[in-house]
């Protein structure tokens, strides 16, 4: 028997109660609906989550059907909409589909082939321990917004060849789209960050991914090239920054890590794998827009209406219930087929270099308050802690490489 999932009632996802327990969540969707999953991403904004890993694995590798370019979609929402400008079309890779997905992707790929990782391994220790040294020796800190965040930002401008100034500017920009609180206000000037960044790279050539795309055999137009610098920030400041945290979180809080990790018989590799397989920081996207009708799994799925991958979810199907996490990287954290994500290497880079310089030097670290009074920001997206209050003996500052 098939299901009309415009009559069912949808589930909530932007309420603090889907942020503070997701897992139960999607647990109680799958008793409820199956594998796919009629939800709200905002009021008033329909959508189907896709919650089975096979099912997930067969639309994300049939781009025929679940094109990802939302045009069709977005004709009818509001610019004020506060998720719009996760989902709204742009011309890049992530949004478009057949030729045109082609041509963005073979510059993206090329832009981001050509970082050189060792120098990189460098980057990321020049800015952790600064950064550790502002807080080593009061024996507290606040790990997401004085380490996390300001290393994988500071990691990505040097990556994408973006001054401190203009990097302000698409922090701000940035934080503003992932809360949802002013998005349309936050994409304005995201844009406008990175028309400056394009602008400045046309004038004063580096080697950094910026340049490379402009100077790709693909020719993009200087539009074209704030929306391919925005979809990488997109990719890389929320997703990173919250790995380095969740992963961290971990590390202090699970018995198998924090007696393990620190006593070297588990890598900070495998702790990253665990939290990528059974928490991911990016917990629902890869969001594609069917042509037309399609019927999954017994369930009609609207044209044109998003259709959302819940890796989260789906990593932890009981469909594939039994693996052992530890090194395995069959998970769906990276996305998968033509759109999976084509900075692996030097994201797992970033994110394991951040951790071990900072557990090199602050051995010790501990919460400072039960895990059970962290705090996860509200939102569809993203599983993202509010903060990670760490404590530790008071430490000299380190001295610089």
């Amino acid at each position: 028997m098939t299901v009309d999932i415009a009559a069912d009632e949808r589930v909530a996802m932007w309420a603090p109660e889907f942020a503070a327990d997701p897992q139960a969540a999607y647990q109680q969707m799958r008793r409820r609906f199956g594998s796919v999953v009629p939800v709200e991403l905002s009021p008033g904004i329909r959508a189907t989550l896709v919650i089975g890993y096979h099912t997930a694995v067969r639309i994300l590798n049939d781009p025929e059907h679940f094109p990802a370019d939302p045009r069709m979609w977005q004709r009818d929402i509001p610019l004020d909409c506060p998720v719009l400008p996760m989902l709204q079309f742009r011309p890049a890779a992530l949004r478009t589909t057949g030729a045109e997905h082609a041509r963005y992707r073979q510059a993206n790929v090329a832009g981001i082939a050509g970082v050189d990782l060792y120098a990189m391994h460098s980057t990321v220790e020049q800015f952790a321990i600064p950064l550790i040294n502002s807080f080593c020796a009061v024996g507290s800190a606040d790990l997401l917004s004085q380490y996390a965040f300001p290393l994988v930002f500071q990691a990505l401008n040097s990556m994408l060849g973006c001054t401190p100034e203009i990097g302000q500017q698409v922090a701000t920009g940035m934080a503003q789209i992932f809360e949802g609180d002013d998005a349309e206000a936050g994409n304005n000037l995201l844009a406008s960050a990175l028309a400056d960044l394009v602008g400045l790279r046309q004038r004063e050539p580096g080697d950094d991914v910026a340049t490379r795309l402009l100077q790709h055999q693909a020719a993009l137009t200087d539009e074209e090239m704030v929306h391919q610098l925005l979809v990488l920030y997109g990719a890389g400041i929320e997703p990173m920054l919250n790995l380095v945290v969740n992963t961290l979180r971990l590390m202090l809080t699970d018995d198998r890590f924090a007696g393990d990790v620190l006593g070297g018989s588990l890598s900070t590799r495998d702790a990253l794998d665990e939290v990528l397989f059974t928490d991911p920081p990016l917990a629902n996207f890869c969001m594609t827009y069917p042509r037309q009708p399609t019927l999954v799994d017994d369930t009609w799925l609207p044209a044109h209406e998003p259709v959302v991958i819940s890796m989260s979810a789906c990593n932890n199907d009981p469909a594939i219930a039994g693996r052992d996490v530890v090194d395995n990287r069959a998970h769906l954290a990276w996305s998968a087929g033509p759109h999976g994500c084509p900075a692996k290497p030097v994201a797992y880079l970033i994110v394991q270099d951040a951790i071990d310089q900072l557990l090199d030097a602050l051995p010790e670290l501990t919460l400072a308050v039960p895990v059970e009074e962290l705090v996860w920001r509200p939102g569809p997206f993203h599983r993202s802690l509010a903060a990670l209050p760490v404590k530790f003996p008071q430490t000299p500052p380190l001295p610089m490489p």
